[in-house]
């Protein structure tokens, strides 16, 4: 990079851990490379990267915009004003943090910060988490000048000439893999000598696993596993009563989990929703995983990745209706055949691009320079 004053950087995601975690991997990354740089972030009030931005170091503006509501129509009445709004916010943030590149990883906040920047001038990036490109970086993709994208054929969602296919960014915690099993067990209070299956749904948790697992409880306490269940703050309370009562001391409900390199590392299999991050971290990892795609994804992605993976022998997939039936028995099935595990372990470990955080964040600083 020349010398020259530090550079402006203005990241913009929200929403969800998707979007907003991988924006996160890539500023830390710059930040390390780069530390006299300067960081913005733009988010959407009251979401949750109001709060996991600062935990991370980095300062955010929130703008008064939400998605739009597909059940009740009346609801939308404000939402061309909120947009309005937000796009007006957005143009005076960016004009007195005068950013030098700008990047764009989904939610909300994202259409208003990138579009806005893209009408001053600034040059802007986007990456797209999944094989089907959301409503926001579809709108956005002819507005900026570089595209980064996780699967292939995604021409039929953008120009193909900006397109760069360079995976998604993985926390640097978790590309590390820097704790032993041992030492996540001892972390979590877990027996070294069982099993043990990893259960999580991001920040909200994933009802329809949370659910499966709650109707299952009695058989989990008495299999020859340990459970790390992480539930959400919405069905948090209700786990752990339902467990306290039960008396299942295999069975450890968390609300969140923020150690989540700790987590992978302890644990033997992992369920969990088939989003494009927890994939892109499993592959990284290299753990075997079951996975019960969210139904409700945009074009059911989440069911085309689950299967794409279950068809490489790297994944099982239980669907959400049948969570409740089937879940527990394709996980005893998978914990009982030590060389099937394996197997499934080492082919989800060859689909990992754990240089993808690198790779975008060198696109950043490109457009930046």
């Amino acid at each position: 990079m020349p010398d020259r004053p530090p550079y402006r950087f203005l990241f913009s995601a929200g929403g969800t851990g998707g979007h907003i975690f991988p924006a996160l991997a890539v500023a830390n990354r710059i930040r390390k490379d780069y530390p006299d740089s300067e960081f913005l972030f733009i988010g959407a009030k009251n979401k949750l990267e109001m709060s996991k931005v600062p935990e991370a170091g980095f300062e955010i503006r929130g703008l008064n915009i939400s998605g739009i509501e597909r059940s009740s129509m009346i609801k939308n009445i404000l939402w061309p004003f909120k947009l309005m709004g937000s796009m007006l916010s957005a143009l005076s943030i960016i004009r007195k943090f005068k950013p030098h590149a700008a990047a764009g990883f989904g939610g909300f906040a994202s259409g208003p910060a990138i579009y806005a920047s893209s009408l001053l001038g600034v040059p802007c990036l986007i990456q797209e988490q999944n094989s089907f490109a959301g409503v926001t970086n579809r709108l956005l993709g002819g507005k900026v000048k570089t595209i980064c994208t996780a699967y292939e054929g995604m021409e039929k969602f953008f120009p193909q000439e900006k397109i760069h296919l360079l995976g998604n960014p993985v926390r640097q915690e978790i590309i590390d893999k820097s704790l032993t099993k041992e030492d996540a067990r001892n972390h979590f209070g877990i027996p070294k000598d069982k099993p043990l299956v990893l259960t999580f749904g991001g920040s909200q948790g994933a009802l329809g696993i949370n659910k499966g697992v709650f109707a299952n409880l009695d058989q989990i306490k008495d299999s020859e596993f340990e459970l790390i269940w992480q539930t959400g703050s919405g069905f948090f309370q209700k786990a752990k009563e339902a467990v306290d009562q039960l008396g299942a001391v295999n069975i450890h409900v968390f609300e969140f989990i923020r150690e989540m390199d700790a987590a992978y590392a302890a644990s033997d299999l992992v369920v969990c929703r088939s989003g494009a991050i927890s994939i892109s971290e499993l592959e990284v990892v290299g753990k075997p995983a079951v996975f019960v795609p969210l139904p409700t994804a945009a074009e059911d992605h989440q069911t085309k990745n689950a299967v794409a993976l279950e068809e490489k022998g790297a994944a099982r997939v239980v669907k959400n209706a049948e969570v409740s039936e089937k879940l527990l028995d394709v996980v005893k099935e998978v914990l009982r055949d030590r060389e099937t595990r394996d197997s499934m372990a080492r082919a989800i470990h060859s689909l990992a691009k754990p240089n993808a955080t690198m790779k975008i964040s060198e696109k950043v600083i490109e457009l930046a320079a």
